[in-house]
């Protein structure tokens, strides 16, 4: 791929983000940043550097809908805005959906026991959704489809991280933008998100994200562009270490479930993450909403809905 990587602020955790200016028959730009004028600033540098302007782009390929990766759609005026069409809900943020969102995370949180108090707090989050984009996407693609102006450039689906995620394998060179699915230094979080049929059904994030990764071993890429840090080049053995880390977390929790006393989600996400619960609540109860999902796959625990509650017990 004839690729060059634009690195971009962020005001998460996580740092900065990396976006790829990809040349072919059509000039691509592979994720944007946050809308925060920093973050633009280092767009509008990083094309500077390779001799371009925002007005240069044709279209702007999207792996993931999160804000850090599609929150500067809407300087690209003149571009085509490609990717899942899960995307396209929280660009468009249409008051139908954003009533539809509220509920289903209400739910889900009232589900894991999570006090009334906490819940405005996690299912808002309207300091994020500033940070997003609101330009629609002009063209979905999927599973399968290959990206337009890039012969051999195809996209596959990878959800887990987000219900929108896409990766793109160069089939020439054998590499792959791979957004959030497999990072350098950290693991990307599996976060609970609708789904994408918008039904009441939640997605097993880290389920996917398991089989997500797998596919992505299977394919024996020579490197992975990521989301953020650096390229990853050792990448099997970087997606081993990952889930060797999964089934570390997995037995450490299933220490904290008990047989013949059930628990819920936020106990055992106290139990956990005893030093982090407070300040990222909803983070910690995602991940150990994971890690149960996995106990239960794997026959280790049971789960069921007593009084409105989902509670776990070990078989």
């Amino acid at each position: 791929m004839n690729i060059h990587k634009i690195i971009i602020p962020t005001p998460y955790p996580i740092g900065d983000v990396n976006s790829f200016l990809v040349k072919g028959d059509r000039l691509s730009l592979f994720d944007v940043g946050p809308k925060t004028q920093d973050a633009l600033d280092a767009l509008k540098q990083g094309l500077k550097d390779a001799g371009y302007t925002l007005d240069d782009i044709e279209q702007v390929v999207l792996t993931h809908h999160h804000p850090d990766h599609a929150g500067w759609v809407d300087v690209f005026t003149q571009a085509e805005i490609i990717g899942h069409e899960y995307n396209d809900h929280f660009l468009r943020r249409t008051p139908g959906f954003m009533e539809y969102r509220t509920k289903f995370y209400r739910e889900q949180l009232q589900l894991q026991a999570v006090p009334e108090k906490y819940l405005e707090k996690i299912v808002e989050s309207k300091e994020a959704l500033k940070l997003y984009g609101s330009t629609p996407l002009t063209k979905f693609i999927g599973d399968g489809d290959e990206v337009p102006g890039h012969p051999g450039l195809k996209a596959i689906y990878t959800p887990g991280h987000a219900q929108s995620h896409l990766i793109f394998l160069d089939e020439s060179t054998n590499e792959v933008i791979g957004g959030d699915l497999l990072l350098d230094k950290v693991a990307a979080n599996p976060l609970v998100e609708p789904p994408t049929d918008l039904s009441t059904l939640r997605p097993r994030a880290l389920i996917q994200q398991q089989e997500s990764l797998k596919l992505l071993r299977e394919l024996n890429v020579a490197k992975v562009y990521a989301g953020h840090g650096e390229d990853i080049v050792k990448v099997n053995e970087l997606i081993d270490k990952r889930l060797e880390k999964d089934q570390m977390r997995l037995d450490q929790l299933i220490q904290h479930v008990d047989v013949g006393s059930p628990k819920t989600v936020i106990e055992l996400t106290l139990d956990l993450y005893p030093a982090h619960y407070r300040t990222e609540l909803g983070l910690t109860l995602s991940k150990t909403l994971g890690y149960l999902d996995c106990l239960v796959r794997d026959g280790l625990v049971s789960e069921e809905i007593v009084n409105g509650v989902i509670v776990y017990t070990r078989n």
